[in-house]
């Protein structure tokens, strides 16, 4: 495990000290407290991949350098319509790189954090055969995040407490291994906040901004499917950090993003 892996793993124990607040905001019907996370705004949050912060490496999206290109100048990418749902995850998108970026997109979006049973369900539906103990593993971050809030290993979250993850740019990367075709196996990654609603529809004073994760796709069975094989694990590439007005992450690919519904 490198420095890298370390800090992202730090991330996340810190991560179930929202755990506490999750409890506060349900008994007290406000979510200001959300975040408490200290000043390290741009660490990874628990989800489904073992994640890291971004920092320059080997990118290949070089191209002409333009200083006057940010993401927030640019054409963002619209997401492609998802055809079908399954375990409550959007599936149906297509083979191609939009449609590998839109399907991690999308998950990420839906995906259900702090309930194991839901989180199960989704991950059941678009989680590839060869991802040998890869649920299980996001199952048991699932629960430990729950625990960390005081509540039962296995459930859904708090009754009327709802979280919304909106991711704003990606980037992307195809990832190949012997005997892969170009194209089928690609990186995402995805800048996002994540924010809380009470129950008694009380916004969220302080959400969890600018938060940065991957996952890694890869198109089986006529879908993408997400997986953690070695031989695509020791690939992974961290692109410079995510910023709307900076020329360095359009340079490495960065783009924003947007649904078309």
């Amino acid at each position: 495990m490198d420095a890298t892996d370390r800090k992202a793993r730090a991330a996340k124990v810190r991560l179930a000290g929202i755990g506490v607040v999750i409890v506060a905001a349900v008994a007290i019907g406000t979510v200001a407290a959300f975040s408490m996370l200290g000043d390290d705004a741009k660490a990874p949050t628990a989800g489904p991949t073992a994640s890291a912060k971004p920092s320059p490496s080997g990118s290949d999206k070089g191209g002409l350098w333009n200083p006057d290109m940010t993401p927030e100048k640019a054409k963002p990418l619209t997401l492609s319509v998802p055809t079908g749902q399954k375990g409550g995850a959007s599936t149906g998108f297509p083979h191609n790189a939009r449609g590998a970026v839109s399907a991690a997109v999308y998950f990420w979006e839906e995906y259900a954090f702090l309930d194991d049973q839901m989180a199960r369900q989704q991950l059941e539906a678009v989680t590839s055969p060869d991802a040998t103990g890869y649920i299980d593993e996001q199952i048991s971050e699932v629960r430990k995040l729950r625990e960390g809030a005081n509540l039962p290993p296995s459930g859904p979250a708090p009754a009327g407490l709802t979280f919304t993850t909106s991711v704003e740019a990606a980037t992307s990367k195809s990832l190949i291994a012997p005997g892969d075709k170009p194209g089928d196996v690609v990186q995402v990654w995805m800048h996002y906040d994540r924010y809380a609603t009470a129950p008694d529809g009380g916004s969220d004073d302080d959400p969890l901004k600018d938060q940065t994760d991957d996952v890694i796709v890869k198109w089986q069975d006529g879908g993408w499917k997400l997986t953690n094989e070695p031989k695509y694990w020791k690939q992974r590439y961290f692109p410079v950090s995510y910023a709307p007005d900076s020329p360095y992450a359009t340079q490495d690919g960065w783009v924003q993003v947007q649904h078309a519904d």
